[in-house]
């Protein structure tokens, strides 16, 4: 399960707590090593009480859960981790592991290709890898536009109009891209079940007629929220209600 331990050293503090912080992933990572897992999660989670976040830290706290058999907050943690880096092989190997070990097995809604392809996009990348990739295809066409206004032969303008036609192109791709990423994320959110077993309830009320029973580590979509229940959807397109306690979001 642990393929490898990440140090926490790498994060950059500016503010003057920075020393506070420090001391306390020295703790964690010391405990996380010595596989004093519960110490670990103490200290890892006084570390994002404090504002700091990253997807190694999710990924020691994950593991951390994992060890004591806190399936949903093991995964929890790694689909957090994976919302800072998608790309991250680590977290995905290791959520795929804790995946495997839920109880749920809940076939998604069959979608058609193009939609799938567009949803595999979007989540490739972070919106703040996005972001860089507008950024460079800005500044490249930039570039090009300079080749084509300034260059003072026919073949440097050729090049240019040719580079700057396709930096327009990609440009454009990626601002819809990146506008899509970050309406995606402003729209849908997602929660992870924390306790052993809990139903869903036909409406907001504890008295409601039980429509499905589902267990600690299963993902789903948020929809609603209403006072302290809240509107869910299943990968298979299942929809029901959960008191706010029995999950977390991701």
């Amino acid at each position: 399960m642990l393929k490898k331990i990440i140090l926490l050293s790498t994060f950059i503090l500016y503010s003057v707590s920075s020393a506070q912080v420090e001391n306390l992933m020295e703790k964690a990572n010391k405990h996380y090593q010595e596989e004093q897992f519960n110490e670990a999660i103490v200290e890892y989670n006084k570390i994002i009480d404090q504002g700091y976040v990253s997807d190694a830290l999710f990924y020691n706290l994950g593991n951390s859960y994992f060890r004591i058999n806190q399936l949903g907050y093991a995964i929890l943690n790694y689909e957090r981790g994976l919302k800072l880096s998608p790309n991250d092989d680590d977290l995905k190997y290791n959520l795929e592991i804790a995946n495997a070990r839920t109880v749920d097995k809940i076939k998604n809604v069959p979608k058609l290709f193009i939609t799938e392809w567009w949803e595999l996009l979007l989540t490739s990348l972070s919106i703040n890898g996005w972001s860089v990739l507008v950024s460079l295809s800005f500044i490249t066409l930039l570039l090009s536009l300079t080749f084509y206004f300034v260059g003072k032969s026919g073949r440097i303008q050729r090049i240019g109009f040719m580079s700057g036609s396709i930096s327009f192109a990609v440009f454009v791709l990626f601002i819809i891209i990146l506008f899509s990423v970050y309406n995606r994320e402003m729209s849908t959110d997602y929660g992870v079940v924390i306790k052993t077993e809990v139903s869903a309830k036909q409406t907001p009320d504890q008295k409601s007629s039980d429509v499905f029973i589902i267990h600690e580590g299963l993902k789903f979509e948020l929809e609603d929220k209403v006072n302290d229940w809240s509107k869910i959807r299943l990968s298979d397109g299942k929809v029901g209600w959960l008191p706010n306690n029995s999950f977390e979001k991701i």
